[in-house]
């Protein structure tokens, strides 16, 4: 329990900035991840300018930071996003800003890592959050009204295919509250790792298809898992994870609900590193947390991390958070 009930929000920060871009590079399979074995096709070039004038697209890469205003323990972040190079636009967004609301100080972060086109993850930056917090739970129980909002969101991206197309998106989000207590939720294959004492422990859980809980649930709603074509384990051969926000023709296979974590946060937690799988792919955990651990500065510590990455020729889009706190 946080305590109360939800009044109106009142943004504190605009740090979280635009997220999508366009490419111009190479086709190619897409592999891992939440990709499905499919190019999202470009946007029309007036459909560019129109996103754009709307702040709705963005340059190969974005980055910025901020800080809480009002929590006794503050919170700064950083992030910074660089468009893979899979062939297809950029279908990564993020969040990362701060909200008053019913006395209380909220960080909102999160990484949305599109397949089949950005729509879906585009539609998530703009209400996933907002969703949560209409929930009549959330002061009581956040736990169950962030799993009510996944699931309710889920139904309307579903029930809104026509207009928001065939793709879908993975999900990782961070609710930090008061600069003490974090909620972490994901589903898919986007990341939440936290250093405590210099450890890394990863908080989310990678919802690939292969595993044993994962197989057995798609099988039973009549899917199934296959390496064919390629050598990554996809749902019905399309989907490299099991779970994710839209999808339609994977809905009777696929979950929305999300693995959720509550995290007190003390003089033990240093930072938490959220990211898209373009990071995870070819970086371990104990190996981001080590490269972020001498930077205090966590703008600069993202950028090292997609730097990183791209050095180890990941493909994918890489998108990255990083959130440290001080007690």
């Amino acid at each position: 329990m946080i305590g109360g009930q939800a009044a109106d929000s009142q943004p504190l920060s605009a740090s979280a900035s635009c997220s999508s871009s366009s490419s111009s590079s190479p086709s190619g399979p897409a592999a891992g991840g939440g990709a499905r074995l499919h190019r999202s096709k470009k946007r029309p070039d007036i459909l560019n300018m129109l996103m754009t004038a709307a702040c709705l697209g963005s340059s190969s890469s974005d980055t910025g930071k901020g800080q809480s205003k009002l929590s006794s323990n503050k919170v700064t972040h950083g992030f910074h996003l660089v468009e893979g190079r899979s062939g297809h636009d950029m279908e990564d967004y993020h969040v990362a800003e701060y909200r008053y609301e019913n006395d209380h100080e909220l960080g909102l972060f999160a990484i949305y890592d599109g397949h089949l086109g950005d729509s879906v993850a585009n539609y998530l930056k703009a209400n996933l959050f907002n969703n949560i917090l209409k929930e009549p739970l959330f002061w009581l129980d956040p736990e169950e009204a962030i799993k009510n909002a996944y699931s309710s969101t889920n139904k309307y991206i579903l029930e809104n295919s026509k207009q928001l197309g065939p793709g879908g998106s993975t999900a990782v989000t961070a609710i930090v509250v008061d600069g003490k207590d974090m909620w972490i939720a994901n589903i898919g294959d986007s990341r939440a790792v936290v250093c405590e004492r210099g450890t890394a422990n990863q908080l989310t859980v990678d919802h690939e298809p292969h595993t044993t809980n994962e197989r057995k649930r798609i099988e039973k709603q009549g899917g199934f898992v296959s390496t064919f074509p390629g050598d990554v384990p996809r749902v019905n051969g399309q989907l490299a994870v099991a779970r994710a926000f839209g999808d339609q023709s994977l809905k009777a296979h696929l979950s929305s609900e999300p693995d959720i974590k509550h995290i007190q946060i003390n003089s033990n937690v240093e930072f938490v590193i959220l990211a898209s799988d373009g990071l995870w792919k070819v970086m371990k955990n104990q190996e981001a947390v080590n490269l972020v651990k001498s930077t205090k500065d966590p703008q600069t510590a993202a950028k090292r991390l997609t730097s990183e990455a791209l050095d180890r020729m990941s493909k994918d889009d890489i998108s990255c958070i990083v959130i440290r706190f001080r007690c």
